[in-house]
């Protein structure tokens, strides 16, 4: 999804990263994924359908840089769709 939309993403693998993990439960008081920040914004969002409407209303085709925290692990085989567009 952030290639269509020419969005350059930080992604943090959670799952990989006990680092980043840490930094999603001190933001969040959990370890739910995915999870946007915008610095630049000061928005922070859970939900996969309103990270994609928050990207293309606020960064599509901008070439911008922003942090996502991600798993890559999807339990029961569900894929979300911040990580499949």
């Amino acid at each position: 999804m952030a290639e269509n939309l020419n969005v350059a993403l930080e992604l943090k693998d959670v799952d990989e990263d006990t680092a980043a993990l840490a930094e999603l439960e001190v933001k969040t008081s959990g370890s739910q994924v995915p999870y946007l920040v915008d610095s630049e914004k000061e928005v922070a969002m859970f939900e996969s359908s309103d990270i994609i409407e928050y990207l293309r209303e606020n960064y599509a085709n901008t070439g911008a840089t922003m942090a996502v925290a991600k798993s890559r692990v999807h339990v029961g085989g569900s894929v979300c769709e911040s990580c499949e567009g």
